[in-house]
């Protein structure tokens, strides 16, 4: 069974830099696309960033300059570098993938069917 596990958030000032890992599990099967979201409580969920199997990088406009995504495909891990945050940057933070998929890795949820359970990011002024 395939899963999909986040680690690395937690609490910085603003300003600071966490890094958040997420280590796919149960398949060596390489994703077409892996992607970074973030949701925080009564809105919907927000595409950060997200990488295809070619190295492709799409990043959302309010990260841009700030996060960095890498993919290691030995470990079937994906990364989210994330610099100079901000206290609206404060989200839960899910790593999400597809198998399979035609176009460039999109930034919408609904393009995902493999989740992990999310890690939560506090940005404090």
């Amino acid at each position: 069974q395939v899963q999909l596990v986040e680690s690395g958030g937690g609490s910085v000032q603003a300003g600071g830099s966490l890094r958040l890992s997420c280590a796919r599990t149960g398949s060596n099967f390489a994703p077409a696309c892996m992607a970074w979201f973030r949701q925080t409580p009564g809105k919907e969920r927000e595409g950060v960033g997200s990488a295809d199997r070619d190295g492709i990088i799409n990043y959302a406009d309010s990260v841009k300059g700030r996060f960095t995504i890498s993919r290691e495909y030995a470990k079937n891990t994906l990364y989210l570098e994330m610099n100079n945050l901000k206290p609206e940057d404060t989200a839960t933070y899910y790593c999400a993938a597809i198998n399979v998929y035609a176009g460039p890795c999109e930034l919408a949820a609904s393009g995902y069917n493999q989740w992990g359970q999310g890690t939560q990011v506090t940005v404090s002024s």
